[in-house]
């Protein structure tokens, strides 16, 4: 359905927010006009936790399907709704649950831990979720003879046995934005700014990560990019954070990590069918909506509050 030209979508967008007692939740990765009309920008798994603390009966999740989902997953009773529901991820899709299944099954007497980054269904098969910033310390909790299944991130996964010395079965999976960055286009853009720091998310293929100079999930990017006393930075993520790092830190440079091709591969597709009319919409006709079956959402829950338990216990 089309929009009125005429009308102002921020102003809009506001307005039903407070009608419907709704909370926009936006994810680094989204537009800028998008982040700017949030009441919440971060990490999916942060989103999520900070979406079921408010008081709102209704969660528009700017962002992808697993992350909505989680946000389901996590506040069963309110209503979550996506922009666009084929807002998908290449990660989570490169895990169909099926495949998933047999390979679990392959690897008997094995503990699964799971990347946020997957969807519902591969949730309720994994024993502890984990982030891109504590999956090393969740790692590093459990007795070093434990076998492990790692998934669904093998770049994550890779990262994470260097740095804990383990073995730990991997899922062949990747994310299509941070698999793309080219080494010798970074390395030339090192020579032209030799100050510039790499910064890199840990689902970089290793030659990226080995140069890095800072490994670490988006939010630590930013906080990395904002404290350090370096003025320049080629970030090796998607760019949609690039825009908070500008915003928190003007008086600095921050320089997209290059695609090892000519498109724009840097920017993730899926994350960017969110659009601010199609919000606007989603808002206003409350659709489309994330409905995820109770037995779903009770196994999947799980593992996710099993790593707030670790993180609690180990200050993760």
């Amino acid at each position: 359905m089309k929009v009125d030209l005429e009308i102002d979508l921020f102003e809009e967008i506001k307005k039903l927010k407070k009608e419907k007692n709704a909370v926009l939740l936006a994810h680094y990765y989204q537009n800028a006009d998008i982040q700017d009309i949030a009441d919440y920008i971060g990490d999916s798994l942060g989103l999520s936790q900070q979406a079921a603390k408010t008081e709102a009966d209704i969660i528009i999740f700017a962002g992808v399907h697993f992350m909505a989902e989680t946000a389901k997953i996590l506040s069963p009773s309110k209503k979550v709704i996506l922009p666009d529901l084929k807002a998908g991820c290449s990660l989570a899709d490169s895990c169909p649950p099926d495949k998933f299944s047999e390979f679990k099954n392959s690897h008997p007497n094995h503990l699964v831990i799971s990347y946020v980054n997957c969807s519902a269904a591969i949730k309720t098969m994994t024993d502890i979720v984990c982030t891109s910033s504590n999956a090393e310390k969740i790692v590093e909790s459990l007795p070093k003879d434990q076998k492990i299944i790692f998934a669904p991130d093998k770049n994550l996964g890779a990262y994470i046995n260097k740095k804990t010395e383990r073995n730990m079965v991997l899922w062949d999976g990747a994310c299509m934005v941070h698999e793309i960055f080219s080494l010798e286009k970074i390395l030339k853009i090192k020579l032209k700014h030799p100050e510039a720091e790499l910064l890199a998310h840990p689902e970089c293929e290793a030659a990226i990560l080995d140069i890095a100079d800072y490994i670490g999930s988006t939010t630590g990017i930013l906080n990395y990019a904002t404290k350090s006393n370096t003025k320049e930075f080629i970030v090796a993520t998607e760019t949609g954070i690039i825009h908070q790092m500008e915003k928190a830190a003007p008086f600095k440079t921050f320089i997209p990590a290059p695609p090892n091709n000519s498109c724009a591969c840097n920017d993730c597709p899926h994350m960017k069918l969110n659009t601010l009319e199609k919000l606007y919409i989603c808002l206003r006709d409350e659709s489309p909506e994330i409905k995820l079956e109770k037995v779903i959402i009770e196994q999947a829950v799980k593992p996710i509050n099993k790593m707030l338990e670790l993180s609690a216990k180990f200050g993760l």
